[in-house]
Formats: C-alpha cells, structure tokens, sequence
C-alpha cells in the first residue's frame, strides 16, 4: 500500500498514502475500494495498538520487548463507509480507546485531503497477557 508514517507521537498513529489505480473499486469514478479501505484502517489500528505496548515495554529487556510486542492480532473490526472514496491523498489516523492486560479497542478514521471524512472503525486487538 506504501503507506508513509506520519505518527505525530505514541499516542496516535497517522499514515499517508496517495491513489493508485489498483486501489480503485470503481475505475470510472475514481473511487477507492472498500477492501482496501477496511485493510487500511485495520492497518493504523493496529499500529496504534503496537506504539501503546512499545510505551509500555521500553526500556524493558529485548526479549520482554519481543514476546509483547508479537502477540498483537485483530479480533474484530468494524467499519463505516460514510461517502465514496474520492481524493489524491488520504490519511488514516487510529488511536486507543480502551487497552486492557489481554485487548485493545481502537477508532479509526480515514479522511481524504480536503479533510472529508470517508470511513470510521472501531478495532478489537488481541495483545496478550
């Protein structure tokens, strides 16, 4: 997907991408497909579970760091298309909600660069003991 990390810290994670024409679902329309929509917020879902552990382990032993951090796995995700995926550039941005000793729960949201909002979800993450 190339996406590019603009994270502003290791509270939220944000990432970049611009269109492609193999991320159309609607090649006449120039709209983004809704598999890819759904892969991408999972995505920075994910990567805003895995900085919330990476806080919680730094400065631990690399082997504490290594068994936490590889434990990180979706358990459920749900999205919300809100309006066509139109844009050049689109940014998705996820950030904890809740993060307990064994799951995680996450929002997320993808906006296209006139900051329209396409789509929101909420992640469920299994992050281990």
């Amino acid at each position: 997907m190339n996406l590019e990390d603009i994270s502003p810290d290791l509270d939220t994670a944000r990432f970049r991408f611009k269109m492609r024409d193999d991320f159309l679902g609607n090649l006449v329309y120039r709209i983004l497909h809704g598999g890819l929509i759904s892969a991408v917020l999972d995505t920075v879902g994910g990567a805003a579970v895995f900085m919330n552990i990476y806080k919680q382990v730094k400065g631990k032993p690399r082997e504490v760091q290594v068994k936490r951090l590889s434990k990180n796995a979706t358990i459920d995700l749900r999205v919300d298309y809100l309006r066509p995926g139109r844009g050049e550039e689109f940014i998705a941005t996820g950030w904890i909600l809740r993060s307990g000793n064994r799951v995680a729960v996450t929002r997320m949201e993808l906006r296209n660069e006139a900051g329209d909002l396409i789509a929101v979800g909420t992640g469920c993450y299994s992050i281990g003991p």
